[in-house]
């Protein structure tokens, strides 16, 4: 290891290449020639006509990806799931296929840091750029591509390298769900305490249970979501629409819906107080004029009260949200894993898979914590995964803020 004072001098080689490669390292080196059969070398450099040469030939490789290999690969992982053996004619064949595209392709070789000779699969090359040559305008883009692809790309290498697309999306998908869930039944339930359950014992009993209700742990929800949601109320679907699929559960094992409904169990407290306070705030007079006028009170409720709580409201959104996307412990019991392969929405019937599992960008940092102990490069991705987290809630925030914002300018001179 030299020390600073140590080096006389240093330099920026322009031909040094950086290569991403689809399992998601990194690879440092000087591109030497291209490898392809039937063809002879094809010497690359640095100049700028070669670097295109090397792109046209990316373009090629990710046709071959996506037209040739993916299929196979997707019917290999089938016959894995239906318990074919590897030496089967079906899987053989397949695996034939492959190595036959991949061969087809050709392979890259290399000059590493020591001078030393190499060579890596075209196939297996995701991206190649040369970044001492780049710009200020070209670093500015390859910052802005490397952003893109931590936020569209899959994770890799158990969640330390690639990108967090899937977590992203489970996460914003799981808040969705379960903000159309806990909203109308908050709401149901504050009308009810504020307007038509008469005033005792019993009222004050069930506003001390909905207040405390908010003070349980989460774990506490993620095991009564486990027990009466996925095994009680899953088990009994399996049983009756399901029952030519068992043993094998498709709702009564952990899922989205599971999730999303125990999250919104857990937010329900905060929706209900929130709405409760902003139904006492409504003037009495307003309710009087209502019905002064001849409206019932389901339509003076429904057309008086509510808009004018509706910022009181939205208020509880918010803070649903913001807990609801921050939470961990109970979604690793009812739905969220580390690792999903299937997103909970594709293109196959009935489109929205409610009984998958799915990722979230909290337990992808909470598997992120642990592989930062022996992986300076797991730390990364959980440092990031939080900032985008942390970006997440503020959206989500400031868009119900937004509203909230005009809701409550609408009605200010009511």
């Amino acid at each position: 290891m030299f020390r600073q004072e140590q080096v006389l001098s240093s330099s920026l080689n322009p031909d040094v290449a950086e290569l991403v490669l689809v399992n998601g390292n990194m690879v440092f080196a000087i591109p030497v020639s291209i490898q392809v059969p039937d063809n002879p070398a094809i010497s690359i450099f640095s100049l700028d006509d070669k670097i295109y040469e090397v792109n046209i030939l990316q373009q090629q490789i990710d046709t071959i990806r996506k037209q040739y290999l993916s299929p196979l690969h997707q019917s290999i992982a089938d016959l894995n799931q239906r318990g074919v053996a590897k030496n089967a004619p079906a899987n053989l064949n397949l695996t034939e296929k492959c190595l036959h595209y991949q061969r087809a392709v050709g392979q890259l070789q290399l000059s590493n840091a020591e001078g030393l000779a190499t060579t890596i699969p075209l196939i297996d090359i995701q991206r190649i750029t040369f970044p001492n040559q780049l710009s200020i305008l070209g670093r500015t883009a390859a910052t802005i591509n490397r952003v893109w692809l931590f936020i569209s790309d899959e994770p890799k290498q158990a969640n330390s390298a690639g990108g967090i697309f899937p977590a992203l999306f489970g996460t914003i998908l799981m808040v969705l769900l379960m903000t159309l869930i806990v909203t109308p039944f908050g709401v149901l339930a504050a009308v009810y305490l504020s307007e038509y359950a008469p005033s005792g014992l019993m009222t004050t009993v069930l506003r001390i249970g909905v207040s405390n209700m908010a003070g349980v742990p989460s774990i506490v929800y993620g095991v009564f979501g486990l027990g009466f949601f996925v095994y009680a109320i899953g088990g009994s679907i399996d049983n009756v629409f399901y029952s030519q699929d068992l043993p094998s559960p498709t709702f009564g094992s952990p899922g989205l819906f599971w999730a999303s409904l125990t999250m919104a169990l857990l937010t329900l407290p905060v929706v209900v107080v929130a709405t409760e306070e902003g139904l006492q705030r409504v003037p009495k007079g307003i309710r009087l004029s209502s019905y002064a006028l001849g409206a019932t009170k389901i339509e003076t409720i429904w057309y008086t009260v509510l808009p004018i709580a509706s910022p009181g409201i939205m208020t509880g959104i918010i803070l649903s949200i913001a807990r609801a996307a921050g939470e961990v412990a109970p979604l690793m019991l009812v739905g969220a894993v580390k690792f999903a392969p299937a997103l909970p929405v594709d293109g196959d019937f009935p489109f929205l898979h409610l009984d998958r599992q799915f990722m979230h960008l909290g337990v992808f940092i909470y598997d992120g914590a642990f592989h930062s102990q022996t992986k300076s490069q797991g730390s990364s991705m959980m440092f990031a995964a939080c900032l985008l987290l942390l970006l997440c809630v503020f959206v989500l925030n400031l868009i119900a803020i937004n509203l909230r914002s005009r809701l409550r300018r609408q009605y200010s001179q009511v």
